[in-house]
C-alpha cells in the first residue's frame, strides 16, 4: 500500500507573532518564532506508518512551503515516513485552492519507483489557519471518495473504515480504495522520533521541486493581532513592614 501524507508547517502558538508591514502576512523572519507540525497531521503521519507496518507498501510526506519547512518533514521521516515531497515557495500563505492543487499534481505523480497512490491521509485541519478545505479538494480534483474527522481509521480488502465521532455516538463510513482520509487527533497516539529514527531520516530522500503561486481567488485586505495582556508586580515592601499593606490588598480583593 502506497499512502501520500499532507503536512503543512505553522508557527508555534507560545511563539511571539509579528505581522508584515502591510499586515497581510506573519512575518516568519524573526527569532522569536518557532514552528512546528499541527497535532492533526502527526497523527496522520502515525497512521501512514502502521498501515505500511501491516501491509506493506511505502509512505510519502507532502508539504507546501518555504525551504525551512524540510526540518518538519525530517521529523516525520523521523518516525517512519519513506520520504518526503517538499514544493518549494517564497513564504507567503496560499489558499486552499491553490495548495489542493499542486499537491495533488504531486499525488498523481505517484512514488518515485512508479507506483500510484492509493490513499491519501491528511490533518483534518491546518493548526494556524484553521482550514478544512485542502482534503476535500483534493479528493474532488482526483475523483476519489473522501471522508474527513475520522477518529478511527482501518483497512481491510480495499475499503477503508472510517469512524466519525458525533456527540456520544459513531458515525461508520466503509469507502474503497484509492481514498482521501482526514484525521483528528485521537485516532492514534503518534510515536515520538528516537535518536536511531532521526539519524536514519538524515539519509532518507527529500524531493524538492519549485512552484509560482497562483493569483488568490479570495483577496486578503489584512491581519489583526490579538492585542497582548500585559501583567505586573508590584513591591509592597519587605519584611513586617509589607504586612499592613499586605491586608489592605487581602480586603481589597475580598479575601478577608
Amino acid at each position: 500500500m502506497h499512502i501520500a501524507v499532507c503536512a503543512k508547517r505553522i508557527p508555534l502558538s507560545g511563539g511571539r507573532w509579528v505581522l508584515t508591514p502591510d499586515s497581510t502576512e506573519i512575518d516568519t523572519s524573526g527569532p522569536s518564532m518557532g514552528f512546528t507540525l499541527s497535532p492533526h497531521e502527526e497523527c496522520a503521519a502515525e497512521a501512514a506508518v502502521q498501515l505500511v507496518e501491516q501491509y506493506g507498501g511505502s509512505s510519502t510526506v507532502m508539504t507546501v512551503g518555504v525551504s525551512d519547512s524540510e526540518t518538519e518533514l525530517r521529523s516525520l521521516l523521523a518516525v517512519g515516513i519513506d520520504r518526503g515531497v517538499l514544493v518549494e515557495t517564497d513564504g507567503r500563505e496560499w489558499d486552499p485552492q491553490a495548495t489542493a492543487a499542486v499537491l495533488t499534481e504531486q499525488i498523481r505523480k505517484g512514488t518515485p519507483e512508479g507506483d500510484a497512490y492509493e490513499l491519501v491521509i491528511c490533518g483534518t485541519e491546518a493548526g494556524d489557519t484553521a482550514d478544512y478545505q485542502v482534503p476535500v479538494r483534493i479528493a474532488h480534483q482526483l475523483g476519489w471518495p473522501v471522508v474527513t474527522n475520522v477518529k478511527g481509521l482501518s483497512i481491510a480488502d480495499g475499503v477503508a473504515r472510517c469512524e466519525r465521532a458525533v456527540g456520544s455516538v459513531r458515525e461508520v463510513y466503509e469507502v474503497p480504495l484509492p481514498a482521501v482520509i482526514s484525521v483528528k487527533d485521537g485516532v492514534n497516539i503518534p510515536r515520538y522520533p528516537s535518536v536511531p529514527g532521526r539519524i536514519k531520516a538524515r539519509k532518507k530522500p527529500v524531493v524538492v521541486v519549485s512552484a509560482e503561486r497562483p493569483d488568490p481567488k479570495l483577496e486578503k485586505v489584512r491581519l489583526d493581532l490579538v492585542e497582548e495582556e500585559t501583567r505586573s508586580a508590584e513591591v509592597l515592601g519587605t519584611g513586617p513592614e509589607a504586612v499592613p499593606a499586605l491586608v489592605e490588598v487581602f480586603k481589597k480583593i475580598g479575601v478577608i
